[in-house]
């Protein structure tokens, strides 16, 4: 027993020295040249570089990946979360997203300092996650998909406003992404008091953490105020994320990586698991940074780490999937629905007849060249609706895809929180137009709609891989989709940050413009949508059968895998082809669904008709909304649709399970 014990005390010691000597082998790799090149006359740019760039990078991800390992630690610890990140909580990107708002709309606050404004945007990020996560018992599930929405969120409204003051946060795109670069040693100097306080605050709470380890019934028959105690580990793991990210933006994933490894290394107790992930992340962080400089050479400046590290940490959540106790929830058979039922058919027939409505709007109401609304003049007519038609109908038939795709993924999965962006399979369609907007010279739609069908195809087959095991169990489906989210919008910000001049395209691309859609675009999008449809449709009676459950649909005769993986395939081709017009993160695959139901449409045929109606005319108004609300200027649909539709999912969560 004893031999086993000192084996276990001894793996994270291993673990992280093994690391730093990986670490320092890529260090002395690139320090090595500047120490052996025989000292310059004047000035010397070797040396400088080396002591006024290397080094304090260095010293920066060594600093900054035991804060957000330290972060992520207190996080799990005290919401006994092993999914409890800075990243996943969306903790990050509410700091990232007040400096955004700081720099553009209010810069005299900076005067205050930066970390302020990132401790505030931490902050209320956190307060809205935990918010959500309160209804659900601050379940694992709860807690990772509240942070999902708010980072979603913050992506979106940080994406309108570097589109709209592009010339201005141009830079802020690769610092958000999490930039190590540095050229003197004033930001590792400020973060190492900064984290040292925090870091001896959270040495002072150890023992009260410990004593959680006896379950919150016996901590308290211990004396210990609980409540106080996760106020105060939530704010020193808040602060420590912020102070990271106000000094090299998002840094993705240490602080779940480095505490997961320690525990799997050995570490039990909390001040193991405290001292070990500290450890654990500096080196990690280190490490992952330098291989970063040395493979990518010249472009490693404009490479950001932190986009890196998602791609190698979002493998490490799919693979925590089978450690969570998820529950099959039936979404069929509410008795409120049920009591709804015969108001079904007129709900359809006032969304067709809204639908119809709003296509009027987009055509023929609008902003006049002084930018007074009017109607189009009628000696100009006809060029203003064949501009707009177009782009109206792109919307029309993209918004209706998503829905629909949105319902038979609620109805396959059993899970009320199921659609293609939060899924994933709206950023596999994303990463399969990356592809081919990099491979290829100059993909046509053609090109770009099989490659997106292609990487919506792979984001869901892994998906399926992944959750099949457990049943398709709602949570494990939709925490495998966040995770491989995460690491293609990684692998895609990589891509977009080397600087290619591509990338602006992509990233308009990604917005969910319409923009550029002409009439050749807008036909096939509505040729895909009609085809895709229908054939959706034809699928109702096992959209009908499977919210019974696995037994009632094989006691029926329905043949369950080849069933799912047809509907499965089904959502995939829809989600691929409306993200090519909307981009990948609109809601509208989740309001749809949702404000269908909650109209009485039930059944799957009705409330795909419904959703599709539901969405298609939303996308209508967002199109026509982000055309008009800041004229000259134009917001993307995709991300005007975000804008509304991160806040209704904050409340379907609000919802008691």
């Amino acid at each position: 027993m004893t031999g086993t014990s000192t084996r276990l005390s001894l793996g994270p010691a291993i673990v992280t020295l093994a690391m730093i000597v990986l670490a320092a082998a890529i260090a002395w790799l690139q320090v090595a040249p500047a120490l052996d090149a025989a000292p310059a006359a004047g000035y010397d740019v070797t040396r400088m570089v080396l002591l006024y760039s290397t080094l304090p990078r260095m010293a920066t991800a060594l600093l900054s990946g035991a804060a957000l390992a330290l972060s992520g630690a207190l996080f799990q610890q005290v919401l006994r979360n092993p999914l409890a990140s800075p990243t996943t909580l969306g903790i990050s990107a509410g700091a990232n997203l007040a400096l955004a708002i700081a720099t553009l709309f209010f810069p005299a606050l900076l005067g205050f300092g930066r970390d302020l404004v990132a401790i505030a945007g931490s902050g209320i990020a956190a307060a809205l996650v935990f918010l959500l996560g309160a209804r659900r018992g601050f379940s694992p599930f709860s807690l990772v998909l509240s942070g999902l929405v708010i980072s979603l969120w913050c992506g979106a409204l940080s994406a309108i406003l570097m589109l709209l003051n592009e010339r201005y946060l141009v830079s802020l795109f690769i610092w958000g992404s999490g930039s190590l670069s540095q050229q003197s040693w004033s930001i590792p100097l400020s973060l190492l008091p900064k984290i040292g306080a925090v870091a001896l605050l959270s040495a002072l709470i150890i023992r009260p953490l410990s004593l959680l380890e006896l379950g919150e019934a016996g901590a308290s028959a211990l004396g210990l105020r609980i409540a106080q105690l996760r106020f105060l580990a939530v704010a020193a793991a808040v602060t420590l994320a912020a102070f990271v990210t106000s000094a090299v933006g998002v840094i993705g994933f240490i602080g779940l990586v480095a505490p997961t490894i320690a525990r799997l290394s050995g570490a039990r107790r909390p001040v193991e698991i405290l001292v070990w992930s500290t450890l654990i992340g500096a080196s990690l962080l280190w490490f992952a940074d330098g291989a970063v400089q040395y493979l990518a050479g010249a472009t490693a400046d404009f490479l950001p780490t932190g986009a890196v590290t998602a791609v190698f940490g979002s493998p490490l959540l799919l693979l925590l999937l089978p450690r969570l106790k998820t529950r099959h929830r039936i979404l069929q058979g509410r008795a409120r629905q049920a009591g709804r039922l015969a108001i079904g058919p007129k709900a359809l027939l006032l969304a067709l007849t809204a639908v119809m409505l709003a296509v009027l709007v987009g055509l023929f109401f609008g902003r006049a060249i002084d930018g007074a609304w009017a109607l189009p003049d009628a000696s100009i007519a006809s060029e203003i609706l064949g501009l707009r038609t177009p782009k109206v109908f792109a919307a029309l038939a993209s918004g209706a895809m998503l829905a629909v795709a949105g319902v038979i993924l609620q109805r396959l999965t059993g899970n009320e929180m199921a659609s293609p962006e939060v899924l994933g399979i709206s950023a596999g369609a994303t990463f399969g137009v990356t592809i081919a907007v990099f491979a290829i010279a100059a993909p046509g739609l053609a090109s770009q709609l099989g490659f997106a069908a292609f990487g919506a195809l792979v984001v869901l087959a892994v998906i399926f891989a992944f959750a099949i095991r457990s049943g398709i169990a709602p949570e494990r489906v939709l925490l495998a989709g966040i995770a491989l989210s995460a690491m293609v919008d990684a692998i895609v910000g990589i891509l977009t940050a080397s600087g290619d001049p591509r990338s602006l395209f992509l990233m308009r691309w990604m917005s969910g413009s319409t923009y550029n859609v002409d009439g050749v675009t807008a036909i096939t999008v509505s040729v895909a949508g009609v085809i895709l449809i229908g054939a959706a449709f034809s699928t109702r009676r096992w959209l009908d059968i499977l919210p019974l459950g696995p037994q009632a649909a094989t006691a029926l005769g329905l043949p369950l895998t080849p069933s799912r993986l047809v509907l499965f395939g089904l959502a995939g081709l829809l989600s691929a082809a409306a993200t090519l017009s909307v981009g990948p993160l609109s809601f509208i695959g989740l309001m749809g669904p949702h404000l269908a139901r909650e109209a009485g449409l039930v059944r799957a045929f009705p409330q795909m008709a419904g959703a599709a109606a539901i969405g298609g005319g939303l996308m209508v108004l967002a199109d026509w909304a982000g055309r008009t609300v800041v004229y000259p200027y134009a917001i993307p649909a995709g991300l005007v649709s975000a804008l509304v539709g991160a806040p209704f999912l904050m409340l379907m969560l609000r919802r008691k399970a």
